[in-house]
């Protein structure tokens, strides 16, 4: 049996910095990947870190404090989960710069600053600047013999998050690789890429360089307790035989979501599914493995929702996280024919998810409708869209549309009279469409209220497209799982999105699942190096 001191599931993000965290405090740490590929979900992200109070803004001068964002969460956070998660949200805040702090001096990540505003700023405790980084670009070719075996996305990391934004790359992505083409150049010659890529490079880095083992191609296959019940190793497979790893300080359970498991995502998600974006190997083996020793399941319901362009992955069809909802000439109608949100909201997908009293899709099938300027806006979104070539349905009237969708003809019509004199108005009284302060900063400053009334008309569906489920094990301010009634399983930690995620659907910020992934992984090896001696 191979003895190490901590057992990590998984190599994103919440598995990388438990590890590093874990490694440099001393311990034995191997990290488990499943497919053949490090890095996980957050290798494949944009890679938006959401940190409030954290160094780097303090020493650009911007003015933040672990109150306000204390303040920030519980006023933007769905009312009732403020008694049930404001234990983990404040454990949350309090950690947060600290692995922030951590990560950058163990790593060679380079954060920085972006320019984006808190999605709900007008709440108390929001900030216009400061809680947003991501990493500046970094060469694959630091990790050695793992530079081939980082894995790949579908968006382009060899921009940066800011570049991307700055240049518009949806919008203009041949000027925007004209005005930066030597730093791409550059980049490309030297295996680099940014966003997600330069992330889990950085932590995988800086893992190795504390001594952590990874293994690829291994999957856990069931935890291993002593005879009190305390989680004391995992029994893994790889390559048809199978071994168990002890454990002796503890297991941290970190291997994504549940999101390519058909049977869970239908039990939690019922209805329409457009596409997903994430490895294929998130199938909820954490999550199953937690249920298997007692851990209480919760939050199975709650997911990374947003809207996905077609492309293909590994073979598969796939998504490419990129929202083209509130583009000019365009809407978002539910399944009635009706407007029933603001197309530029930050949150686009709670409102996809939104469910009925009996848990069904309350707006599901949902549909993007408008004239043919919509399809003139991007030639990014025309190049995805002919991934699938039957999507975008075309029609030279709205009746005609709506029978091509399934749509009921006169409530479409109808909504989209009323659109058009909202436009004519040059205000969404419905919706408040641009008028949030997030939404005119996405939105270049103006308001994209543009009418619908030239045909051809176009209409396609857009539906959930899931880039992580957030549910999972119910964890304790440590980490530690729990059982059903409240009591702790000795030996067992969850991070990231194997954990029951204690910021939900309702996103806070456009890094709140990275932010709190790295930080919950920081904090369950902190608990390993403090609780378990």
């Amino acid at each position: 049996m191979n003895a190490f001191d901590v057992v990590v599931i998984g190599t994103g993000s919440a598995a990388c910095s438990a590890a590093l965290r874990a490694a440099k405090g001393g311990l034995k740490v191997i990290a488990l990947e499943k497919s053949d590929w490090l890095g996980g979900t957050s290798a494949m992200s944009g890679s938006g870190v959401w940190i409030p109070a954290n160094h780097i803004a303090a020493a650009a001068n911007v003015s933040d404090s672990k109150q306000e964002a204390i303040d920030y969460l519980r006023a933007v956070q769905p009312a009732d989960w403020a008694e049930s998660e404001g234990v983990r949200h404040r454990a949350f805040v309090e950690n947060a710069p600290a692995m922030l702090k951590f990560i950058a001096e163990n790593t060679p990540i380079d954060f920085r600053l972006i320019d984006e505003p808190d999605p709900y700023v007008e709440a108390p405790g929001g900030k216009k600047f400061g809680r947003m980084l991501s990493p500046m670009p970094l060469s694959r070719g630091l990790v050695g013999k793992y530079a081939g075996r980082m894995r790949r996305s579908t968006l382009p990391h060899v921009f940066t998050y800011q570049e991307n934004v700055n240049s518009d790359l949806y919008h203009h992505p041949i000027r925007a690789i004209l005005k930066l083409w030597p730093k791409l150049l550059w980049r490309w010659l030297t295996n680099s890429g940014a966003q997600g890529t330069a992330l889990m490079t950085g932590l995988v880095k800086g893992c190795l360089d504390a001594g952590v083992t990874f293994r690829l191609a291994t999957r856990a296959v069931a935890l291993v307790q002593d005879d009190a019940g305390r989680v004391v190793g995992v029994e893994v497979e790889s390559k048809g035989r199978r071994e168990i790893l002890s454990a002796r300080r503890g297991v941290v359970i970190a291997s994504g979501g549940f999101e390519w498991n058909k049977e869970m995502r239908e039990t939690y998600f019922p209805g329409p599914l457009d596409r997903i974006g994430t490895p294929s190997s998130n199938e909820g083996d954490g999550q199953k493995l937690a249920a298997s020793v007692g851990g209480h399941l919760d939050r199975m319901d709650q997911a990374n929702i947003y809207v996905c362009l077609p492309t293909r992955y590994e073979g598969k069809r796939y998504g490419l996280p990129i929202n083209f909802l509130y583009e000019p000439h365009s809407i978002l109608v539910n399944r009635f024919g009706k407007r029933f949100f603001s197309e530029a909201h930050f949150n686009i997908g709670e409102a996809l998810d939104a469910r009925n009293a009996d848990g069904s899709p309350a707006n599901l099938p949902c549909y993007l409708v408008g004239d043919h300027r919509f399809l003139q806006s991007s030639i990014t979104f025309r190049w995805y869209a002919s991934y699938e070539r039957d999507w975008v349905k075309k029609a030279d009237t709205i009746e005609e549309l709506a029978a091509k969708l399934g749509l009921p003809a006169k409530a479409l019509k109808d909504t989209i009279e009323r659109w058009n004199g909202l436009c004519a108005k040059g205000r969404d009284d419905d919706f408040h469409r641009g008028e949030a302060a997030w939404e005119r900063k996405k939105d270049g400053g103006q308001v994209r209220l543009q009418p619908i009334d030239k045909p051809p008309y176009v209409g396609l569906s857009v539906n959930r497209s899931i880039i992580g489920t957030k549910g999972g094990a119910r964890t304790n301010e440590f980490a530690q799982v729990l059982r059903e009634d409240g009591s702790i399983i000795s030996g067992l930690y969850a991070a990231g999105l194997a954990m029951a995620n204690p910021i939900g659907t309702r996103a806070v910020g456009a890094g709140t699942t990275l932010g709190p992934n790295l930080t919950w992984g920081y904090i369950s090896a902190e608990a390993i190096l403090k609780q378990n001696q």
